[in-house]
């Protein structure tokens, strides 16, 4: 499964600028909706669309591998 951690990516984006996010200012800043944004930082199992991850790297100036994480799924299958 893949998880996105948008409230880490925030609070690491607050502590490099000094500039406070709040869901409100991301979705401003992303053209995103205020209640995708709070579905992606408070539902685990939220899948947003590529594109949606794209505008969130780009307001957070971060990249993939600070907003995304792969956690090993419950009774996945084996690696080939």
């Amino acid at each position: 499964m893949i998880r996105v951690r948008l409230r880490e990516a925030i609070e690491r984006h607050e502590r490099a600028t000094g500039e406070k996010v709040t869901y409100s200012s991301l979705a401003r800043a992303t053209g995103l909706s205020r209640s995708t944004i709070e579905a992606i930082g408070s539902r685990p199992g939220y899948q947003p669309s590529l594109f949606v991850i794209d505008q969130l790297c780009t307001a957070l100036r971060c990249d993939l591998a600070e907003l995304l994480e792969r956690v090993p799924s419950r009774g996945a299958r084996k690696a080939l």
